[in-house]
């Protein structure tokens, strides 16, 4: 797959920052892949996404994401999560803390974002160490989401929960076909 990989965007967080913006998205490429390396908020916090219009470049808040996870932990049980009619894309990396290596890595799949005729789909997987708790533990989920309107979109805009995120690198590529 190193092949098929183009890099269209990459910010390198070095100082607190309260998002992320990747841009990029055209009709180049039918799927785009997103990933995010060694990424620390400065406070508790999980990540969040949520899509840009291709039409003003604006960031859409309005409630038509769905998402669902799984979650799998070393330390407690599995866990399921849902959410319907929200204004992001939730937990799409738990939450850590900053400091003690404390980072979240992730690869997500972004299908149908430019498609104007097409709802956005997303999926997911992210490992994170040092999930606040009375013991550090390692944190994997699994799972996928939709921006429930048909519209075109040519980027996405991440945050944190809480705070700002004070490391990571945050890089957009377009899948070949």
């Amino acid at each position: 797959m190193a092949g098929s990989l183009i890099k269209i965007d990459e910010e390198i967080v070095t100082s607190a920052v309260a998002s992320v913006t990747l841009t990029g998205i055209d009709s180049t490429y039918d799927v785009y892949m997103l990933t995010i390396n060694n990424v620390d908020n400065s406070n508790a916090g999980s990540v969040k996404a949520r899509v840009i219009k291709a039409s003003d470049s604006s960031v859409d808040s309005t409630a038509n994401y769905d998402s669902a996870w799984k979650g799998i932990r070393t330390i407690g049980s599995f866990s399921n999560q849902s959410y319907t009619n929200q204004t992001e894309f939730k937990d799409l990396a738990w939450s850590q803390n900053t400091g003690d290596q404390e980072t979240a890595q992730g690869t997500y799949y972004l299908f149908n974002f430019y498609n104007a005729s097409e709802y956005s789909f997303i999926t997911f997987e992210s490992l994170t160490y040092g999930f606040p708790n009375t013991s550090k533990e390692l944190l994997s989920t699994t799972g996928g989401g939709v921006h429930t309107v048909a519209q075109s979109n040519s980027g996405i805009y991440i945050v944190p929960t809480s705070n700002n995120f004070v490391a990571g690198t945050f890089t957009l590529y377009g899948l070949k076909k």
